[in-house]
């Protein structure tokens, strides 16, 4: 079976039992086919969604601090790379090569993006993964030389897409990866005024909303669907609570929508919602404690106080944590 039909058939199996929850879920994962991706490259240059512009600039600033006890020795693997904007730049400020450099991502348009932009700075030693976070970080492990440091770069929050059960479960399983010397860079966004949430998740060009609804559209191309997109508004609200923005599709009249790929047929309310995605929000002192708490050492944290973003470089000392 070719791997675009098996993906098809996981698709339409996932979609089956989250579509059948109470709320209807789907799984932000599926945003980023090749239009999803280029959505979400607009996204990052809206002027209310300040996360990639803040981590960006906190990238060139510490490069050097960041590399600092492995300077001249590491490796990089990448866990969600997109466009490879970030990691160039911080390959760039670091002034030195890297022997090599790993991407992983679920978009294959993304990952061909960041390899040719990586090569347009002069990186020779590029390898592509498409795969999800921890198959990709699998097979940066076996492909990784064996006398220099691994620094994983898990950037953009995509922390934050995670319950906070689940974020702390991948990162012990990314520290047990790991060996003394190596390191987990992590970009965690902070908890700030509802406003400026808001309006990063619901902004005035509706470019989000299309990102939103554009999941729709996939279902409708990849399992057979009938979706109307026009048939669902976007929606943002932000849940003090558990410390998350939560988005959905909301459905503006009664319907019947039909998915054959997941042998799904939806009755739908006026006003009934889908859940698509939560982006979890942290302080500070809580990013560095679910690392530690990971299994990693102590490490080195920077903030930007106006944006409200960290960044946070774990180190790992001894051998992996086990359990």
């Amino acid at each position: 079976m070719r791997e675009d039909d098996v993906e098809r058939r996981a698709f339409g199996a996932d979609l089956a039992e989250t579509l059948a929850r109470e709320p209807r879920q789907i799984s932000s994962k599926y945003f980023y086919d090749e239009l999803g991706s280029a959505l979400f490259e607009a996204i990052t240059r809206l002027p209310w969604y300040r996360i990639t512009r803040a981590e960006t600039a906190m990238l060139a600033r510490h490069a050097r601090d960041i590399f600092d006890p492995r300077r001249g020795s590491a490796t990089l693997a990448e866990l969600g790379c997109g466009s490879g904007d970030k990691i160039a730049v911080l390959v760039g400020a670091a002034g030195e090569p890297f022997p090599l450099i790993q991407l992983i991502d679920i978009s294959p348009a993304a990952l061909d993006t960041a390899r040719y932009r990586l090569q347009a700075i002069g990186v020779r030693d590029v390898i592509t993964h498409h795969a999800a976070y921890e198959e990709g970080l699998m097979r940066a492990i076996e492909r990784r030389p064996p006398e220099t440091a691994l620094v994983v770069l898990f950037l953009g929050s995509n922390i934050g897409n995670f319950v906070p059960s689940a974020a702390r479960d991948l990162l012990r399983r990314i520290r047990q990866s790991l060996r003394a010397g190596d390191a987990l860079l992590l970009g965690a966004d902070l908890v700030k005024p509802e406003r400026d949430l808001l309006l990063a998740y619901d902004d005035p060009l509706k470019v989000t909303a299309a990102f939103n609804r554009n999941v729709l559209r996939r279902i409708n191309d990849e399992l057979g669907a009938n979706f109307d997109l026009a048939a669902f508004r976007h929606r943002a609200a932000w849940n003090a609570a558990a410390q998350r923005v939560e988005a959905y599709l909301v459905s503006v009249r009664r319907q019947t929508v039909s998915i054959p790929g997941a042998g799904l047929e939806l009755e739908l309310r006026e006003g009934e919602a889908i859940w698509t995605e939560s982006s979890y929000k942290y302080e500070p002192d809580q990013v560095m404690a679910e690392g530690l708490a990971a299994g990693f050492s102590g490490g080195e944290q920077w903030v930007d106080g106006d944006a409200k973003f960290a960044l946070t470089r774990f180190d790992v000392n001894g051998e992996p944590a086990r359990g």
